[in-house]
């Protein structure tokens, strides 16, 4: 996991309805399909807390899912209430960052 602390928000921004944007101060701009966001929830409705294994089918999550509400939690992650009604996930900046889908982050992977 990347460390949370290297990583400071500058804005964030739902860019359309189904992606969101995030500018770091480092000058970074990470962009996601919430639908992206979703397939890697990290909460344990999703996650085994035992083995780490997936639980959450790739498949069943639509590909133009969009988002009710994205909210902060403190100043270190957002919450989202998917428009699919799952809303437990916490998504660290630092599991946020290495999530990114942007085209550089995209050419590493």
């Amino acid at each position: 996991m990347t460390d949370v602390q290297s990583f400071f928000v500058k804005s964030i921004e739902q860019i359309d309805q189904h992606t969101l944007g995030i500018e770091w101060t480092d000058g970074h701009k990470s962009r996601w399909r919430l639908s992206h966001l979703r397939r890697n929830c990290p909460c344990a409705g999703c996650i085994d807390e035992w083995t780490n294994e997936p639980i959450l089918k790739p498949e069943d999550v639509d590909d133009n899912l969009s988002a009710r509400q994205i909210d902060s939690v403190g100043r270190y992650a957002l919450t989202i209430d998917f428009a699919d009604g799952h809303k437990t996930g916490i998504y660290s900046f630092g599991l946020l960052r290495e999530l990114c889908q942007c085209e550089a982050c995209a050419a590493k992977s």
